[in-house]
Order: C-alpha cells, then structure tokens, then sequence
C-alpha cells in the first residue's frame, strides 16, 4: 500500500484522479468516480493512497466526502523536482562540455599532419 508521494504517483488512475481535482478545485468521490469505470471501492482506495501520500486533503460535508488538491504537497514536490533537474542539467552540461573537448581533440590529431 503506498503511503509515499512516489507510490502513489506510480498508478496512472491516482494521476488522473490528481488532475480531475486540478481541473476542478474540488470534487466528491462520486463525481471522481463517475470518471472510471472500476468500483467506487477501488475508487476510495485509490483517494486513500493519495491522502496517505498527502497529496490530497478530504473535507466531510454533511454525507459527502469532498477531496481536493494539498497544494502545500504539490509545491514542495515541485520545488525538489526542479532541483533534481537543475542537478542533471548540471551533469550533462558537464558531460556535454567533456565530449566536445574530446570530440575536438579527436579531429585535432585526425588532421595533424605531422601524424602521418
């Protein structure tokens, strides 16, 4: 059962379920699962992934159970996935910068004529 942001981004339908609540600010878990065709019990257990995972929070009001987005989550997620990419985009600048040394040292030696 997935309790970390990871897990639960894993499952395509707990993707979905995050970007209907994008698109709408806010739904119940009869209108999220209107929009598949599995159980409402896989559906619930699909929005308690995403609560354990904190990337949702769930409201009750009066019978219904109303989910929306934890935007405070999805800003810290975002935050340390950018600064994964600024990390590899630093890397593969760097591998970038050394093949294109070797790349230039390579054609250096290949026209030198005091080599042949």
């Amino acid at each position: 059962m997935p309790n970390d942001i990871f897990s639960a981004l894993a499952d395509p339908t707990r993707r979905r379920i995050l970007e209907l609540l994008a698109d709408n600010e806010e739904l119940s878990a009869s209108q999220i699962h209107e929009q598949f065709q599995v159980s409402p019990q896989a559906i619930s257990q699909h929005l308690k992934n995403l609560l354990e995972a904190k990337l949702i929070l769930v409201e009750k009001r009066a019978q219904q159970r109303i989910y929306r987005i934890d935007t405070d989550a999805m800003v810290e997620f975002e935050d340390w996935s950018r600064n994964m990419r600024r990390r590899w985009s630093r890397r593969l600048d760097t591998f970038e910068a050394v093949m294109k040394a070797e790349m230039a040292q390579g054609a250096k030696t290949t026209n030198d004529p005091e080599e042949s």
